[in-house]
């Protein structure tokens, strides 16, 4: 099995991607097939010295920034992002990863790759740890002005994945909104929930930013724009909280003496809420599996990410989600438009 790795995206980019391609090709027995310009990441290789390794150097001479406008994606067919989307469309590799520019990645991978048949956007769907399991947040970024009837296709496509990769029976469908009355929100919110209703969909009505991690539903369904800021607020929450938490344990003997007690429970906890431990997000509705992971990546997030994509493509979730998508367009297609 091949997984193609961005090389150049993610804020530590190429250090922390090389080192975290050179462990999940070592770990896992797979092949890496490293995009970026030749003479970089040669060096970072040389210097982990990985000569021999299940690591392939593929040359992508440009490279994508952060701001980067569509106008300047258009022309930068040799840059690591394109090159890589290139690699899973001609069946050289099995999935793609990338910690780069989110909306670049999403871009090129529906560019190259191409739509679902019955998607008009895609949805950047991140599982996400709550007090009941997992629940499926979609759209986290991908899109982020939406119609109604895409939030039914998000809702859609985080069914027939949680069906496909967790082997959820019918799972429940929520929408991210300000209110759980069916009259709270705005036109989008409005009109999605009423699309939602009628779409034959498990579905549950409006949920609260709050409700996220209470496991409420199975799935949740949002623009991407909301959804974005939702995880970003988390993250900086969960930050913040361990900052305080350490300086608080600082203060007194007493609390060090308390943190020595919990310390093995803390971990289990802090684990759970680790971005690095599940890798990244899935961008659904293109043809071929690619993932998204955060941008301040270190090197276990990008190897838990090659374990990831090496499992998607192993159960062969992108053909069965195919699959599961062909088989409910026509019972939702008066929802989904």
């Amino acid at each position: 099995m091949r997984i193609a790795v961005d090389a150049m995206g993610g804020d530590f980019a190429p250090g922390a991607i090389v080192e975290g391609a050179v462990a999940a090709a070592k770990e896992l027995g797979i092949e890496i097939l490293l995009i970026g310009p030749e003479r970089q990441v040669r060096k970072e290789l040389d210097r982990l010295k990985a000569q021999g390794s299940k690591v392939i150097l593929v040359d992508a001479p440009e490279t994508i920034g952060m701001g980067e406008g569509l106008m300047t994606l258009r022309k930068k067919n040799r840059s690591s992002v394109f090159v890589g989307a290139e690699l899973v469309k001609k069946r050289e590799a099995e999935a793609f990863i990338s910690m780069g520019n989110t909306a670049a990645v999403t871009y090129i991978s529906r560019r190259v790759l191409g739509s679902l048949e019955g998607i008009d956007k895609p949805g950047l769907a991140l599982l996400i740890p709550t007090l009941k399991g997992l629940t499926l947040l979609i759209d986290v970024g991908a899109s982020a002005n939406c119609a109604p009837h895409h939030l039914v296709q998000f809702a859609v496509m985080g069914k027939v994945f949680l069906e496909t990769a967790l082997n959820k029976v019918n799972p429940t469908v929520a929408l991210m909104s300000i209110g759980e009355e069916k009259t709270k929100g705005n036109e989008l919110t409005l009109k999605a929930y009423e699309l939602l209703q009628a779409s034959g969909l498990n579905f549950i009505g409006n949920v609260e930013g709050k409700d996220i991690y209470r496991g409420v539903a199975e799935v949740i369904v949002s623009d991407g724009f909301t959804g974005n800021v939702a995880l970003k607020v988390s993250e900086g929450l969960v930050e913040a909280m361990l900052t305080m938490a350490r300086h608080e344990i600082t203060r007194s003997l007493l609390a060090k003496l308390g943190f020595l007690l919990l310390k093995h429970h803390l971990k289990k906890i802090y684990k759970k809420i680790d971005y690095s431990e599940y890798g990244g997000a899935h961008l659904l509705g293109v043809q071929g599996i690619c993932i998204i992971g955060h941008g301040r990546s270190g090197p276990k997030a990008v190897k838990n990410a090659i374990k990831l994509g090496k499992e998607v493509a192993a159960r062969k979730l992108q053909e069965r989600i195919q699959e599961g998508m062909l088989k409910h367009l026509q019972i939702y297609k008066g929802a989904i438009g």
